[in-house]
Parts: structure tokens; sequence; C-alpha cells
């Protein structure tokens, strides 16, 4: 028997200690990238969280130093010193280099967590190359340090303190040519806003903790405080940040039961978005859960019952449906469970069957009181949903024109479109072009293997102040939607889709930068699955070309233009030539600058803070005035030099 197929007990292998994370880290953290690195510092940030759901902490510390490593304080109670039982050692020590060792697993000390495997704070002391712990208890300072999950000595005491909590500081292990260890994460560098959203999320879910984060890195240091008193009231007032709500103040209730506490508070606004974001045990849930259905249940009853109570919907007229409802909607559903049940190993839905009852009587209760005692308030919101739902049947009809039956049904293409051979949607892409002229230079340059053309006339609707019948009824998006062929909105299927890069490829004057804006806030707000799977594009096109006898060159800024002309000499007066429009350039220009791949440059749009994003199109795209003065006045000067 070779060797290659010999098998027996010698094969099988026991990884002890922590040495499993090491050899897989993606099945505690996900991944190795970017996403994981930050994982680690929540898992930290977590423990610290968990010690406020039981009462016992206030304010939590993070800093990131200039030696790339991450210092997470609080002043909870502190891991327990003292040693362990069974494993003979101090706690502290077990917690952090034992995985499934922790105080959630129903010994007392923890109500409710996030943290419900006790891997958290054991794997970070695994994937750093150093770990140093601080425990501030019984008047002492106890200190111990670990490599790569390794003790370096003994837990000792190292002074004296009149304060409790705990100060953990980790180096993560990443990839360098100079580590002698093989080395865990693709890179080091923490990413400051991405820790900025997390830790905003967790103050507003957990009101009254103060969360500090302080960016030492660079020349300026960087410095953000969150606590909000008001909660998730306050994080639905920051999801309506310049909407115009239907009232002043949200909607809150909160209720415990058999252990269980279920927060919820919503505020319509005049707009046309649906913003409900739902959590367990502060962890978010975006594919929601037993707690999400029992609140849009009993959201769309409560509604319903009202409207068919006061005649406000008739018998001839259909129940509101749950979008309709929804229209318009910012909302935050919060609940904390002894013993959550995740589907998934993402935890992206919440499976706990006895929290849909409780949320769905709360929500009823209190909406149907609310309605009863404010009755403008109730008139406003059902005259909303009632608009909503004619808009909606509208909508259907208009839909049911952009969809294709199959993708070789050529007749159901726009008939501008320009389309590729290819049908592997990996390899195709479609440019989004402004105007017949670019869009025939382009047509004409391109590969038509592989890549598809679709002129656009004109600036297409601003969805962001439209209903969806009038979004459906728009030709240049009817082309767009039709034309990428997989559905959009709640229909929205990526497998269906026929390209995989949709690239927005418009002039570099303000009459381009508003088209491409237009793009965005459509993909943004009814094809956000475009983004989230980095499908959208887009195309840099030259601002110059410098001639100087019979050279050509192409550069794609200001800065390159300098740096160009400094190097062939200012004094040999070159020809230099501005393009202001694509239809300027011939489709060989266009094919050698901007859409050949092997010489392109294009920018991917993705998505780190959804928020942030939602309130930036409703700052720049929606219909208050004053405050896209404000912003515009603010932020003029990183434009100071732009082309009109």
């Amino acid at each position: 028997m070779s060797k290659e197929t010999h098998y027996d007990e010698s094969n099988i292998q026991i990884l002890e200690g922590l040495e499993a994370v090491r050899r897989r880290p993606g099945m505690y953290i996900g991944s190795t990238d970017e996403r994981g690195l930050h994982h680690l510092v929540y898992e930290i940030v977590d423990n610290a969280v968990d010690e406020a759901l039981a009462g016992f902490c206030k304010n939590i510390f993070v800093t990131l130093h200039e030696d790339g490593s991450v210092e997470v304080v609080d002043d909870g109670r502190g891991f327990p010193v003292g040693i362990h039982p069974k494993a003979g050692r101090p706690a502290v020590e077990v917690c952090l280099t034992m995985l499934h060792a922790g105080g959630k697993f129903g010994g007392g000390g923890y109500k409710v967590s996030g943290g419900l495997h006790g891997v958290g704070a054991s794997v970070v002391n695994a994937l750093s190359r150093h770990l140093q712990v601080n425990v501030y208890q019984d008047g002492k300072i106890y200190q111990q340090e670990y490599c790569r999950g390794k003790i370096l000595y003994d837990l000792k005491v190292i002074g004296e303190t009149d304060r409790t909590g705990t100060t953990v500081r980790f180096w993560p292990d990443v990839k360098t040519g100079e580590n002698p260890e093989p080395g865990i994460f693709e890179t080091g560098k923490f990413e400051f806003e991405t820790l900025h959203v997390r830790f905003r999320e967790m103050a507003f879910l957990n009101k009254g903790i103060r969360i500090t984060l302080r960016d030492k890195r660079g020349a300026e240091e960087r410095y953000e405080e969150f606590c909000y008193e008001g909660g998730i009231r306050s994080f639905v007032e920051f999801l309506n940040t310049n909407k115009t709500c239907l009232f002043d103040t949200p909607i809150y209730f909160e209720g415990v039961k058999d252990g269980s506490t279920v927060e919820a508070a919503l505020q319509w606004n005049d707009g046309y978005t649906e913003n409900v974001l739902s959590f367990a045990n502060n962890i978010h849930t975006p594919e929601g859960g037993t707690h999400l259905v029992g609140f849009r249940t009993a959201l769309a009853r409560a509604v319903n019952d009202y409207g068919r109570k006061n005649r406000i919907l008739k018998e001839a007229d259909s129940n509101l449906t749950i979008d309709d409802v929804c229209e318009g909607l910012a909302a935050v559903v919060s609940v904390k469970l002894q013993e959550p049940q995740f589907e998934g190993q993402t935890k992206a839905k919440l499976g706990n069957s006895e929290i849909r009852p409780m949320v769905y009587a709360m929500t009823m209760d209190k909406l149907s009181t609310v309605f009863e005692e404010n009755p403008s308030l109730a008139r406003a919101v059902l005259d909303k949903c009632v608009s909503a739902a004619r808009a909606r049947e509208a909508a259907r009809k208009a839909r049911d024109l952009t969809r294709r039956k199959t993708a070789l049904e050529s007749a159901a293409l726009p008939g501008k479109l320009a389309d590729c051979s290819e049908r592997d949607p990996a390899k195709c892409e479609i440019f989004l072009v402004e105007g017949d002229s670019a869009g025939g230079s382009a047509k004409e340059g391109r590969d038509r293997h592989f890549q598809a053309i679709l002129p656009l006339r004109g600036k297409i609707l601003n969805v962001e102040k439209c209903r969806m019948d009038r979004v459906l009824a728009n030709d240049e998006i009817k082309a767009m939607i039709t034309a990428f062929g997989g559905g959009f909105d709640g229909e929205f299927d990526p497998n269906k889709l026929r390209y995989h890069r949709i690239v927005c490829m418009t002039d570099a004057d303000v009459d381009g930068s508003h088209i491409r804006i237009l793009l965005l806030t459509f993909f943004f707000r009814h094809f956000p699955g475009l983004i989230e799977n980095g499908y959208v594009y887009i195309a840099q096109p030259p601002l110059y070309k410098i001639t100087k006898g019979k050279t050509e060159k192409y550069v794609y800024s200001d800065e390159q233009l300098q740096k160009y002309l400094d190097e062939i000499g200012r004094d040999s007066k070159p020809d230099v030539q501005r393009y202001k429009g694509l239809g300027e350039m011939s489709a060989h220009q266009l094919w050698a600058t901007t859409m050949d791949p092997a010489v392109r440059s294009m920018y991917r749009v993705t998505l780190k803070d959804a928020l942030a994003a939602d309130q930036l199109f409703t700052l720049l795209m929606g219909d208050q005035v004053e405050p896209r003065r404000e912003f515009i006045e603010q932020n003029a000067r990183l434009v100071a030099d732009l082309d009109v």
C-alpha cells in the first residue's frame, strides 16, 4: 500500500489547547481578512457590553495604538482571578486559554449575552502574536501575558488600585516577511470608520453605556464618544435624520416576560423607503427572525384594525399589506433573551419561537393604544399607507412590463441596448453611457463578445423623491431593469442577473457627476444587492490627452497632468486637450483608455456603513434644502477646482 493511500490510527490528529483556532481561524471569526481582523475587537468589546447588560459596567474605552495593537478598557467586575476548581488555574487564564470556558453557560454570571459559545476572548488570544490582560479587583492589579495563546508567565499582582474592571491589549498575528511564525491575518490595519459604526450601534442598543473610540495613529488623534440616554428611540431619530416625519416623537415600548426583554421604537416619515432593523442580544439580525415576524404581523394588524374601525378603509377595500404599512417607516426592534437560538453560524436570523407571540402582543397593545389616544397621528399614518397601497397597484402593472421571460428572448430587451454574445454573467459587463453620441463611440469601440452598451438619454429620475409607480414609469429605469434581468427590490435575484459588472460611464463634468449620483441613488434604494455583491463600477475616462510630436499620453487627474508636464519639460509646449465629454473621444480612444480590461482603471462601489449611506442619499437627493445647503457650504473647498 502506498504512503498516500495508507490510513490508520496514526493519521488521526488531536489538536490541543488553542491550536485548532490557529489551524482553522475561519471557523471562529469567519475570515482572516479585514472583516475577521475587526471581529477580534468586537469579541473583547462584546464581553464588556455583556458586563453592562448584567448591570456592572458603564464605560468602555477602545484605543488604536501606533504599534498596531488595540486596547479595550472597561469598568466592570473584571475577569475572576481565583483558582478554578476543575482546571486548578486562575479563572482569567482559563477564560483566555481554553475554548468554551466562560460565564455564559447558565452559571449565573450573565442573564443575557451576545456571546454564547465561550470562545470569544480565547480566540482573540489564539490569533494574537501577543496579548496582555490586566484585571482590577479587590484593590489589586493582576497581570498576565500570552504569545499566540501560550502563557508567558503566571498571573501576578503588579500594583494596587481602587477601581474594578479589565484591560485587554492585543497585537493581531499578521503575516509579515519578518515574522518567524506563518501569521494569520492578511492585514493588520484597523479601520476607524468600521469600528465607529459598530460602537455607535452598540451604544444605541444599550442606553446609558458610554463607548469611547480613540485613534492614536497618525499625526492627528481621532476621538469619538457614543452615549445615548434615549437608547433605541435615539436610534430611530438617527435613522430619520433630515427626513420629514409624520409625528414628532418615536413611538416606544418595552416589556419583560419570562426573563426576556422586548424593546421597540418606530416612526414614519414622508419618504418611500422602509428602514426596519432588528437585533437579538445586541447582535444585528439582517435576515430577521421570529422577533421581526411578530413585530411586522402586529404592525399590519393594528393599522388595518384601526382603519376598519374608523372607516378609513371601506368594506370594498383590500387589507393593507405589510409593504404598504412599512413605506417610510424607520423602526428598531431589540430583544434580549437568556437562551437565543440563531439560525446559521452568522447569527443572521433569530429562531426562538416563544419570542414571536411576545413581540406581537406588546406591539399590538402599544400601537392600538397610541392610535386611539392620538387620532391625528393615526390618521396621518393611515393616509400614507392607503396612498402607498394605491401606488403599489400602479407599480404592479408597470413592473410586469419590465419582466423578461428568459435570458434568450431578445425581443423583450430595450431596443437601444447593444447586447453581448457571451451568456456567462461572470464574464459579462454592461456600460451605462451618458448620451447617444458617447453611446455610439462605445458601441463601435467595445468588445462585442462580453461588453454590452446601454445609452441613457438625459438624466434619470431622482428615485429618492418618487414612489414606485413613478419609478417604474420612467423609460430609462425600465430599460435598465429589463436589461439587467435580475428583477429588483424585493424580487431581486442575483442568480438571474445577466451582467456581473455594471459600469457607470459618464462625462467628467458636473452633469456627468449628477447622472452618476442619480444612478447610484437608484441602485442603493432599489438594487442594494448589486452593491452588496460588488457588481457596480464607475469608469475612469481620461481627463487630458497630451500630444508632443507623435507621442500621445492620456492622464486621469490634474496631479498626473502636472507630473507628466514636469517630466517632459514645460518648455516643449505640448498640446493639452481637456476632455469634457466621452463623445469627444473616438471609438478607438474610448476603448484604449476606458474600456480595455488590460489598461483601464475602474472604481468598484462598496458599502461599509449602510446607515451613513442612507443619510447621505437623503441629504443630497431628498426634499430638504437647508441641510443640503449647509453640507455644500461645509464641503465646497473639497471641489474648489470642479470644472463647471
